[in-house]
């Protein structure tokens, strides 16, 4: 299959927003040979070879190389911005057709350690939190859901489609610092997964949430990368797991794994 002159493989196409940060570029960087990636960034961008490049060899610039097999298809959006999401996803689908794995890693991450009364600085950020942690991954699960994946049931199914919503452990309890907006919003999310999983199962697509502890201070960032791919491979739904402690791995023949799937997530109600 061809598109644009580019021959297109059987690869899983991955839609990340965020792409441009810490997740973001340790996904893309690890997995553009595996996966046709939709990088979606707004100032900083993934350190991978994109369609912008295009590798020539000086003594045969007519061959074919490996370099130009696997190139992150980069987009520049603030998909904040009305129309933002609908362009992205209608690129996305123009390019490759399809988007198997949509990660909603793009946030908004700002702290009011003076508290949410102390002047107007928590209320004038209530909307950047909001639109940004909530609505945007609900608008591009929903567009891509009625661009795509809505009459795709059986296709939905074989190919394991899914969305995984980056969350934090910020949003299952109260934690200091000023986070009442963060953690809300997070708090949002975690549940809009948890609806999501139960609508988008009528046309077979999958959803589910990670909420890390902070990363990489607390969390290695490779093990919330390897809890994505554990979700990407599976075959749940509905799920909030959190992600905490090392990285504790096990060899088998050579190759390490998880040594076990992201453990759901159990909240303790916040004392009075």
């Amino acid at each position: 299959m061809s598109n644009g002159g580019r021959v297109l493989s059987d690869r899983r196409v991955a839609l990340i927003t965020g792409a441009g940060g810490l997740l973001g570029n340790a996904f893309c960087q690890a997995l553009y040979t595996e996966y046709d990636i939709v990088a979606v960034h707004r100032d900083r961008t993934p350190g991978v070879p994109t369609q912008y490049e295009w590798f020539v060899d000086p003594f045969d610039p007519e061959a074919e190389l490996p370099e130009n097999r696997s190139q992150a298809y980069l987009l520049r959006a603030d998909l904040t911005e009305k129309g933002e999401v609908e362009r992205v996803v209608d690129l996305a689908l123009a390019r490759f057709g399809t988007v198997d794995l949509l990660i909603n890693n793009a946030a908004h991450m700002v702290w009011h350690g003076q508290g949410v009364v102390d002047g107007d600085a928590a209320l004038d950020d209530f909307d950047n939190h909001f639109r940004t942690n909530v609505e945007v991954p609900l608008r591009l699960a929903t567009r891509l859901a009625q661009k795509s994946w809505l009459h795709d049931r059986d296709r939905n199914r074989s190919r394991n489609r899914n969305i995984v919503n980056v969350s934090s452990l910020a949003g299952t309890g109260v934690y200091p610092g000023g986070q009442a907006l963060y953690g809300s919003s997070k708090a949002a999310l975690n549940h809009l997964t948890r609806h999501m999983a139960v609508e988008f199962k009528e046309f077979g697509v999958r959803a589910n949430a990670i909420a890390p502890d902070s990363f990489p201070a607390l969390v290695p960032t490779e093990k919330v990368l390897l809890s994505i791919l554990e979700l990407d491979r599976g075959g749940m739904t509905g799920g909030v797991y959190a992600i905490e402690g090392p990285l504790e791995l096990e060899t088998t023949g050579g190759r390490h794994a998880l040594t076990t799937t992201p453990a759901p997530l159990t909240t303790t109600p916040t004392p009075h």
